[in-house]
């Protein structure tokens, strides 16, 4: 097995390797756009990443802090990938089903039940 663990890495490299975004050119593409953050500043792709560095992420309306903990240029499984950093992300809250469609028993068009037992009691 290669050794995993380098002594510098780009930010995109890095984000990429421990599963903070799905592809490389999307953790590239979010650095160019100004949606990692080392340590508050904005940073371009090619920036390393050192050991105790906070890097905030944001991807898909998701926002990431975590810390670093070691280095690592390959990707690797996402138990593994955990190890190399601390999470400091907010809690999401999950968004409660509010808007499920319901309507009370009787309104609105009859079921194909009821219009069996409509049927049923007109004799057909």
């Amino acid at each position: 097995m290669p050794n995993l663990v380098s002594e510098k890495v780009r930010v995109d490299v890095w984000t990429w390797a421990v599963r903070l975004f799905p592809s490389r050119s999307a953790a590239t593409a979010a650095a160019r756009g100004g949606h990692i953050k080392i340590n508050g500043k904005s940073v371009k792709p090619a920036q390393t990443v050192n050991i105790g560095d906070t890097i905030a992420t944001r991807y898909a309306d998701v926002e990431r802090i975590v810390v670093v903990k070691s280095l690592i240029s390959r990707r690797v499984g996402a138990d593994l990938a955990r190890t190399h950093y601390e999470d400091h992300s907010p809690v999401r809250e999950k968004v409660a089903d509010t808007f499920t469609a319901t309507r009370d028993r009787g309104a609105g068009r009859p079921t194909k039940r009821d219009r069996r037992l409509i049927d049923r009691l007109r004799g057909y």
